[in-house]
This record gives C-alpha cells, sequence and structure tokens, in this order.
C-alpha cells in the first residue's frame, strides 16, 4: 500500500497490525524547510496519532544518533542523555522534535508498546547510489573513492563517529518487534570508534590537522554555491552529537553486529566507486538520470531527487 504521512489517511493502513515501523524521513530537499517539516515532524505525528487511533500492538520508530545534544566523544553515553538535538542542524532538531512526541504519545497511549531506536551512521553497498545523491551531489566522480586515491583524511578536533552496517540495523529492527517485552530507547552502534587515525588507517591515509571552522567554511561555500546538496549544519551535527554505547540493545534485545564499523564504510566505498544500489526508487541507480542530469535540475538540494 502507498500513502503520504504528511497528508494521506494512516489510520486504515494500521488497522489489525501487530506493530507499525516507522521509517518515513526525508533528507532532501535541504533548501525546503517546509517539505522536510512536512514529513519529518508533522508526518511524524501523523503516524503516531494513526497508530494509537487504529490500537496497533508496537510502533517502532527510526530516530537517530542525531536527536542527541551536543556530548562526548572521550566516552560513550546510554539512553540517558538528552534528546535536545543541535541547533544548526535541520535533521537533529527534526529528529530530537519527533522524541518529544513520542515521549507524549507513550504517556497517552501507554498500551501501544513503543521502541525507538538511535542508531549511528547506517552504511551499505546497495545504499550508495542513494547517499552519494543526498549527500555529496552530481559532482563526485566514482573512480575517486578508492584508498590509493585518498591521500589525507582531515584531522578535526571531536571528528569521531560510529558506523553500522544497514544489515544489522535491519536485525535490531526485526528484534525490536518481536520483543515483547522491549519497550523505550535503544542505541545501535558497531565498534570500532571511527576517529582521524582509524579512517587513516582504513584508508591508507595520512591524517592532516585542521580546525573545524576550515571544515564548516567549505561545506557551507559548496552548499551555497550549489555544488553538493548538504547544508553545513551536517558537519556542527557531526562534531556534536555523543559516542553511543549499545550495551542495552546487547542485553535487552539480544541484539549483535555481525559487522564492524570499519566494514561497513568499506562497503559503502566499494558501492560508491561501482555505482552500486538496489531496485527501490532511493536506492536505484538510475534515480539521478542519465549523466545525472535530474540531479542538476532539482537544484542540487532545491527540490526532492
Amino acid at each position: 500500500m502507498r500513502a503520504d504521512v504528511s497528508r494521506d489517511e494512516l489510520e486504515p493502513h494500521f488497522r489489525g497490525a501487530d506493530a507499525v515501523v516507522h521509517l518515513a524521513w526525508l533528507i532532501q530537499p535541504s533548501r525546503d524547510l517546509a517539505t522536510l517539516t512536512a514529513t519529518n515532524v508533522e508526518g511524524s505525528r501523523r503516524v503516531f496519532d494513526a497508530a494509537g487511533r487504529a490500537g496497533v500492538g508496537a510502533l517502532i520508530h527510526a530516530s537517530s544518533v542525531g536527536a542527541y545534544s551536543p556530548g562526548p566523544k572521550d566516552r560513550q553515553v546510554d539512553e540517558s542523555w538528552p534528546t535536545g538535538g543541535v541547533d544548526t542542524s535541520f535533521y537533529s532538531r527534526h529528529k530530537a522534535e519527533v522524541e518529544r512526541q513520542l515521549d507524549l504519545f507513550e504517556l497517552e497511549v501507554p498500551d501501544v508498546r513503543t521502541v525507538r531506536l538511535r542508531p549511528g551512521l547506517i552504511f551499505k553497498r546497495q545504499a550508495a547510489a542513494e547517499i552519494r545523491r543526498y549527500f555529496a551531489g552530481p559532482f563526485l566522480p566514482g573512480f575517486l573513492v578508492r584508498r590509493k586515491l585518498i591521500p589525507i583524511v582531515p584531522d578535526v578536533e571531536r571528528l569521531r563517529f560510529q558506523a553500522v552496517h544497514s544489515h544489522d540495523v535491519g536485525e535490531a529492527y526485526r528484534l525490536a518487534v518481536v520483543s515483547g517485552s522491549a519497550r523505550g530507547a535503544f542505541n545501535i552502534a558497531a565498534d570500532p570508534v571511527l576517529d582521524p587515525n582509524e579512517l587513516g588507517d582504513l584508508l591508507g591515509a595520512r591524517p592532516v590537522r585542521m580546525p573545524p571552522r576550515v571544515l564548516r567554511t567549505a561545506a557551507l561555500a559548496s552548499w551555497k554555491l550549489r555544488l553538493q546538496p548538504t547544508p553545513p549544519g551536517w558537519v556542527d551535527m557531526a562534531l556534536n552529537v555523543p559516542l553511543l554505547d549499545s550495551t542495552r540493545a546487547r542485553e535487552e534485545l539480544g541484539w549483535e553486529p555481525r559487522h564492524g564499523s570499519r566494514e561497513a564504510l568499506l562497503d559503502l566505498m566499494a558501492g560508491l566507486r561501482e555505482g552500486d544500489g538496489a531496485e527501490t526508487p532511493p536506492l536505484a541507480p538510475r534515480a539521478g538520470g542519465p549523466m545525472r542530469i535530474r540531479e542538476l535540475l532539482t537544484g542540487v538540494g532545491r527540490r526532492g531527487i
């Protein structure tokens, strides 16, 4: 069945469902905040309301590390860390706002078992075409995404993040659906933490020290020039969100990642290099059009692609 979470009636789709897994979310068009808000914030509220009225057995929501308030990069935090988001990132603000909606839903509809998963960066080979379109834009040549052609990595203070393979995240969602006692928030991330030294070792590149403002300025300038579709708030979020402790997911869901964060990143890079994707419309390698012309015609972040 197909429905637009921002405007269509959802309750009929949910009636009789054992679980609703809410994944609908927009990252692009990054220059159209009204469209993003309509799907991400208002659409989520409408999904929650419809799930409550339909009396579904469980509601599983795709939150994110991006929902967290700024936190430490020298230790991992559990699910009690505040979810106030990072103000300069629309993605982070939206994830935090939807967390507040879910807090209210849990209070008002306690009969619906509610779970929220907060994964780190999700990578896989078959997501490469989508990730390139959504974050790098039409001007990134795939052949450059290989270890021998990446001589340096930016050694930026607080550039430390966690990745997790899409298949492992999928398993976490499966466990959240079938584990009848699971409620609340679960961090989902794999080891090791990817920092400049780890990235340098993985890619055979040399970490080069640079201040955070250089990275942000480059992101801002290239976004304003429409060379790529990612606003600088993504840099702010990456440098500010905390590292995740996934102990609760391991102990209460029985979740254990089968892929490490290094493996997940290399899988994505292989896909970027080869233009890999999957058959669903968001993941399809051909979605950008011949010579990526459709991406250019959308204004590189101005309209959906």
